[in-house]
């Protein structure tokens, strides 16, 4: 337009690209025409037209004349542009390069040459700056006044259409939005999967708000954690973190939306993550999740606006779908608490060894674990439906009764050691029936624990045959690590019979053989009742450990008990031997105790758990010595000095058994005597222990005295003749200065 042209010819032109912008039916058809017009008004090589977008706070250009056609996005109070909107003035600058406010970095992008620039804001008929017009180099001369007022008059006329326009395309952006997160509403509504509802969920956000990743944290209140399961661009990766600390920690705790466009200034952002994940983060926005009672139940956090910073209107936004999803959200997480305990709950169930069996209101099987179809014999869907009357008839016919009687009281019931019968079958078991009651204790139907305690009670049936019924209870409640190897204090009992050889040449074998089994059945019936433990029979020996597997406080009393017991128990069977005209039994016992090595020895075909060690050996060479001294119980000194009970004994001698170099003190027992079998009993014992003193001190005349005295009150005292024979030896062959009384013995 030239300097000559009239006003009236200014209006047609101003009305002129009025109706050309009316016709455009896009809004960038119009700016494309609104450029097009400026620029050859002005006489400019090109020009770019710059609206403000107030979410992000840019000026953006939607159409570029020249070679190139693209989007800039620019800080509205940055450069040339960003001053013209800021101030609302119009600019022509001549020498681009010279003026500070240039930033010469388009230049370098696009390959263009900016010399001269002419700016001027976009005005509504009201004065609001609703955006830039730029037109650079003049082709002809420089750019003027006129050339500026031109600018600014065609930019307001156009500004009615393109308010206009961008008015119905802000509504139509809102339909469509407020359509989608209508759908979008729905669609997450209708899941109660919660892995499915989540990965929905930060679908739909990351989608809504333009973001580059959004993470949905719930809250875990038992271990005071947010945790995610799921986060948009994050695949697989689960996140932990406390519920009071980070961005999100604060929303969780505060109920407040936090809003960040710069994460890295905010002190509250923690970098570790980006590092972890190789992501850098922009802009933050976290919002709390509330329940319907106003409870945070959780966090979402959008990462990274496209284009810019999150909006009030994002915030407004992603509040509003979290409202409306939050019920959702905890109905999935309620769904998946549930299926999550249905599942552990199953698990351990069929991990069980015990049957768990359970029927509803008619008696009828619900579900059975594994453990419960192998006893039965079945398969799951031959048992399940079927009555508690079908299924325990004739000889499982007492369960129905417990079952009964359970639905009747509402009260659990146990039953110790019974019989089931499946399949031709026998279970020991121990059966537990406990009804079944909904929160508001509505009967729902009953359980069955079953307990099959067949193996368990076989094998402390057999074991009951080695040692007492309670100490087989033990070692089985105790376990396999008892019968590994261990070193520990034990007190160990030998048993033999008398001039058993010459016995059973007189019986033969069959004879033999019945008597044994009496005898050792009276015998082992001493020892189970004292606790001890039955290691092995050698012949007509008998090995018998207290103390092991399992040590009490009592161990040595309860071998001397076990001692005079079999003593006794003899005594009572050779009354029956010798009314029938049987020869009596003679048997002697010796008792040890000392550390000893116990544990399964053996080879891999053949194991056997019983104990070694000098205390083993000692008990054997005095049950042998018992011979020697006419005694039938001898014990060691160690045991004597550890028994607890008072019982009647002498210190017979100090003896260094074969294969030792140390002697021993050996006391002998006589508990089990009667008045009868042993005469005076403490006159003898008292003059034995003077006439014992005197030997050791070899006053031998007068211990021979003393040892006779006591022959006098019992003379069937062994051990009284045996230290006559021993002074009077002594008296023709005294033994020397350095003896100290200790006998040595050399046989076994």
């Amino acid at each position: 337009m030239s300097h000559s042209d009239t006003p009236s010819s200014d209006a047609d032109l101003l009305l002129r690209v009025c109706n050309r912008l009316a016709a455009m039916p896009t809004l960038d058809e119009q700016l494309q025409a609104l450029m097009e017009e400026t620029v050859e008004l002005t006489g400019a090589e090109r020009g770019s037209l710059f609206l403000n977008d107030p979410a992000t706070g840019e000026l953006y250009s939607r159409v570029a004349l020249g070679h190139t056609t693209r989007e800039i996005r620019l800080l509205n109070d940055v450069g040339v542009a960003g001053h013209v909107f800021t101030n609302d003035e119009g600019v022509i600058i001549h020498d681009a390069y010279a003026d500070e406010r240039f930033n010469s970095d388009f230049d370098g992008v696009s390959g263009f040459k900016t010399q001269s620039i002419l700016s001027a804001p976009i005005r509504t008929v009201r004065g609001k700056v609703i955006g830039v017009a730029q037109c650079l180099n003049k082709r002809e001369g420089k750019f003027t006044g006129e050339d500026l007022a031109t600018c600014e008059a065609m930019t307001k006329q156009a500004s009615v259409v393109l308010q206009s326009t961008l008015f119905v395309l802000r509504t139509d952006r809102l339909r469509k939005q407020e359509a989608e997160f209508l759908e979008v509403v729905s669609d997450v509504s209708s899941e109660i999967q919660l892995v499915p509802l989540l990965n929905k969920i930060m679908a739909a956000v990351t989608k809504m708000l333009d973001a580059e990743r959004s993470t949905l944290f719930l809250s875990d209140e038992k271990t005071s954690e947010l945790y995610t399961e799921i986060g948009q661009g994050l695949g697989a990766t689960k996140i932990r973190l406390p519920n009071d600390k980070g961005i999100a920690g604060t929303v969780f705790t505060t109920g407040k939306t936090i809003n960040i466009p710069y994460a890295y200034a905010d002190l509250r952002f923690n970098p570790s993550f980006d590092k972890s994940t190789g992501f850098f983060t922009r802009s933050i926005l976290c919002v709390p999740v509330l329940n319907k009672d106003g409870k945070t139940i959780g966090v979402t956090q959008a990462l990274n606006k496209r284009g810019g910073a999150f909006t009030d209107d994002d915030e407004a936004r992603l509040r509003a779908f979290t409202a409306q999803i939050s019920i959702g959200l905890e109905n999935a997480k309620l769904f998946h608490d549930v299926q999550q305990m249905k599942n552990y709950t199953e698990n351990m169930l069929e991990s069980m060894s015990n049957g768990v069996v359970t029927f509803d209101e008619d008696a009828c099987v619900v579900t059975a674990n594994a453990a419960a179809l192998r006893m039965a014999g079945v398969a799951l869907d031959e048992l399940v439906g079927r009555s508690a009357e079908d299924l325990f008839t004739r000889q499982n016919a007492w369960v129905l009764e417990r079952q009964k009687r359970v639905a009747e009281t509402q009260r659990s019931d146990l039953t110790m050691d019974a019989e089931l019968h499946f399949g031709g079958e026998t279970h020991s078991v121990n059966l537990t029936a406990l009804p079944l009651a909904t929160g508001d204790g509505d009967a729902i139907g009953s359980m069955f624990l079953i307990e099959d305690i067949s193996t368990e009670k076989r094998v402390k049936s057999t074991m009951a045959r080695y040692m007492d019924p309670l100490l087989a209870d033990q070692l089985l409640a105790k376990g396999e690590e008892v019968l590994g190897g261990q070193s520990c204090e034990a007190t160990v009992l030998f048993s033999d019979i008398r001039s058993f050889t010459t016995l059973t040449e007189e019986l033969g074998p069959q004879a033999t053989v019945s008597l044994l089994n009496e005898y050792f059945t009276a015998m082992v019936e001493c020892i189970s009742h004292e606790g001890g433990m039955l290691d092995k029979f050698i012949g007509d020996a008998i090995m018998a450990v207290f103390g092991l597997p399992i040590a009490s406080d009592d161990d040595q009393d309860c071998a001397v008990r076990t001692a005079i017991g079999m003593l006794r128990a003899l005594a009572v069977y050779n009354e029956r031997r010798v009314g029938d005209g049987k020869a009596p039994i003679r048997m002697g016992v010796g008792v040890s105790t000392d550390h000893v090595v116990s544990g399964n020895i053996g080879s891999p075909k053949r194991m056997d758990y019983t104990v070694i060690g000098d205390g083993v050996n000692l008990a054997a060479r005095l049950e042998g010595a018992s011979k020697r001294y006419g005694a039938s119980i001898l014990i060691s000194d160690m045991t004597f000095h550890k028994l607890r009970g008072t019982y009647r004994t002498r210190e017979i001698d100090r003896v260094i058994v074969k294969g030792k170099t140390a002697p021993v003190a050996v006391h002998e027992v006589l508990d089990f005597h009667s008045d009868a079998t042993f005469p005076e009993m403490v006159d003898v014992l008292g003059r034995f222990r003077d006439g014992l003193t005197l030997y050791r001190e070899q006053e031998w005349d007068r211990a021979r005295h003393s040892f006779e005295e006591a022959l006098s009150a019992h003379p069937g005292d062994a051990c009284s003749k045996l230290y006559v024979e021993r002074c009077r030896a002594f008296r023709d062959a005294p033994p020397g200065d350095d003896w100290d009384g200790v006998f040595t013995m050399q046989s076994k």
